[in-house]
């Protein structure tokens, strides 16, 4: 998890995000920039002086300065949504935070797993190859047949096989955790002990409590924040925005110099078919958003009951395999090569070995969905959140 958190390139791209809204807000509610006027004015385009700069005494060269100030209200909702805006990009980091976190324990458990199912074909293979001496022990003294040992030649063979195929998804499984860890596979840590994959980190209760504070369900509050916010924009803009403009007014010859200041206002006085239209445009958008996200609550209230589920039957089955089931076929297997070799047949062994080989690819598969529905509900929560 720290290899994980510490070099993940999507992490990286979340805190550029963070970094960018942060400097959005910091300037949101700050004032339009000041515009020079430079111009002539007054000049005539008709007559004897027409186009000439100094064809009337009211033609004068001009030189000024305008500030607009909108409402306080308007930069406010700015500012309002600039913050919401923030929020929500420290949440989609956390968010991120989170799908790394998962994805690299799904990834170091797949390799956990695979890890394990090739370590048990070792005894697998010791247990072939005693069969195929024996087989071929008794062939050389006349008390077996060709046939028998033809048979635990390829039950060897198929040991092998499936030797292969685990190490093939073990190479696969490293090669998915060098990926999240950034490391080269033959980088990588060893991977040791797994987590008690049949007990969460946290009460299975609090994860169908806290479905709002959730990874799937975190974007949805701030989408819902900023929904309100630009409605808190919308109304603002009946607010009348107002400017200042000064100019200095330059004449030829003895003429008096002038100089100008104005005062802009704006009048919404038309907002039935304009500013509140804008409104309603903004609240139905907030309906939109509440309505997702209701659905994105229950979506993801199946999906906990669902995993839940998944995981209870898995850890049963789990659990009954590595007290039970497995033990009991590598005792029948084991009996089996015994009797063989003290002279009994052959064909209870292949038997015993082949479902006991069964048994252990479907254990392998089971460990990896036990890891994988465990470490999608293990990591829903910041652990921050699972400490209240």
């Amino acid at each position: 998890m720290a290899l994980a958190g510490r070099g993940a390139p999507t992490l990286e791209s979340r805190s550029a995000n963070i970094d960018a809204a942060r400097e959005e807000a910091a300037r949101a509610d700050e004032l339009p920039d000041p515009q020079l006027m430079v111009g002539i004015e007054n000049m005539p385009v008709s007559g004897s002086g027409a186009f000439r700069p100094n064809g009337d005494d009211m033609t004068m060269k001009k030189i000024g300065l305008m500030q607009s100030f909108p409402a306080r209200a308007m930069r406010e909702a700015r500012q309002l949504i600039a913050d919401r805006q923030l929020e929500r990009a420290q949440a989609l980091s956390a968010i991120e935070q989170l799908e790394v976190q998962e994805q690299a324990a799904q990834a170091w458990l797949a390799t956990w797993a695979a890890q394990r199912e090739t370590d048990s074909y070792a005894a697998l293979r010791e247990q072939a190859a005693v069969a195929v001496k024996v087989a071929k022990a008794r062939l050389s003294a006349g008390t077996g047949s060709a046939v028998d040992a033809m048979a635990a030649q390829a039950a060897a063979l198929e040991v092998e096989n499936r030797v292969d195929a685990a190490q093939a998804r073990l190479q696969a499984a490293r090669a998915s955790l060098a990926r999240w860890l950034g490391l080269p596979s033959e980088q990588l840590p060893a991977v040791g002990a797994a987590p008690t994959l049949t007990e969460l980190p946290f009460a299975e209760q609090v994860l169908l409590s806290t479905i709002d504070r959730q990874r799937e369900l975190l974007d949805w509050r701030y989408r819902e924040a900023i929904a309100e916010a630009e409605i808190a924009l919308a109304s603002a803009d009946k607010r009348p925005d107002w400017s200042i403009a000064a100019a200095y007014g330059q004449r030829d010859g003895s003429r008096a110099d002038m100089v100008m200041v104005e005062f802009r206002v704006g009048l919404p006085l038309f907002s039935r078919n304009r500013q509140d239209r804008a409104i309603a445009a903004r609240r139905a958008q907030l309906a939109s958003v509440v309505a997702e996200r209701e659905d994105a609550r229950r979506a993801q209230k199946e999906a906990i009951e669902r995993a839940l589920a998944e995981w209870r039957g898995l850890k049963q089955q789990v659990e009954r395999k590595e007290s039970q089931i497995l033990p009991l076929a590598r005792d029948r297997s084991e009996t089996a090569v015994a009797v063989f070799g003290g002279g009994g047949p052959l064909q209870p062994w292949l038997e015993a070995r082949r479902n006991e080989l069964e048994i252990h690819v479907e254990h392998a598969r089971h460990l990896g969905e036990l890891g994988r529905v465990w470490a999608a509900l293990a990591y829903l929560l910041p652990r921050e959140e699972t400490a209240r």
